[in-house]
């Protein structure tokens, strides 16, 4: 079994240091990696990142993550990525790694992903420009979660995980208000996953959301933000690819 350790949206500040690490120490005795959903500081700020980095460094577990709309907030994710990647966090934006977890390969794919809604109710590439972009960078995202996806195809791995922090599917919203559905997701994510494959999908940023959903295709999906799973991480098992076979 791979155990995959996960959260999102822990919003961090100075204030936080030390909140989460005792419980993460815990992580090699029940987790072969620990996925970051983004949303990881308050503001997006040099300073809060260097919390988190602080938090997460060191584990002796693999941490893989990417980074949410509150990352992005004080226009310096480049640096959020910078501080993360210096404590060996392995941050992704529409790229893939594999990691070597006890002689298991796992292959992550991620894009922090964006909003525009679901079949029936989502936004168009139609009128202005403003709004025509508004949905090209979903598409964007979405894409390069594809094709992150389907790089780890040509890899030998026993699990494929698409992490994001935008959710691709409706059912894991349930507990928001409709209305803001379109800023919490998109069905492009989940046409992305459904296309190239995967074995799960972890997400965040439904803070009033449900943990548990899927895919049109069956890919279970998993809303692991904090406000949603109250603990620090929760941990999902996944069948390798040869007990899969078996």
């Amino acid at each position: 079994m791979i155990r995959v350790a996960a959260v999102g949206d822990i919003h961090m500040g100075p204030d936080s240091q030390g909140m989460l690490r005792p419980a993460f120490d815990t992580l090699p005795e029940c987790a072969d990696l620990l996925l970051l959903a983004g949303d990881l500081t308050r503001h997006g700020t040099p300073d809060e990142a260097r919390v988190v980095a602080r938090e997460v460094q060191g584990l002796g577990v693999p941490v893989v993550a990417v980074l949410g709309n509150h990352d992005h907030h004080d226009d310096q994710p480049d640096k959020v990525t910078d501080i993360l990647r210096d404590a060996e966090v392995t941050v992704l934006e529409g790229e893939a790694a594999v990691l070597d977890c006890g002689g298991k390969r796992i292959g992550v794919a991620g894009t922090k992903g964006f909003g525009g809604g679901f079949v029936g109710r989502s936004a168009g590439e139609f009128g202005e420009p403003l709004m025509k972009e508004f949905v090209r960078y979903t598409r964007r995202c979405s894409d390069s979660l594809r094709g992150a996806l389907e790089s780890l195809r040509e890899d030998t791995c026993d699990a494929r995980i698409a992490l994001t922090h935008f959710s691709p599917v409706a059912d894991t919203l349930a507990g928001e208000p409709r209305e803001i559905y379109p800023f919490l997701g998109s069905y492009l994510l989940a046409e992305a996953i459904d296309t190239a494959g995967a074995d799960l999908a972890v997400h965040g940023h439904a803070h009033m959301g449900t943990e548990h959903g899927m895919t049109a295709c069956g890919v279970r999906v998993r809303n692991v933000a904090q406000p949603v799973i109250r603990r620090a991480f929760n941990v999902y098992q996944l069948h390798t690819a040869d007990e899969r076979t078996d």
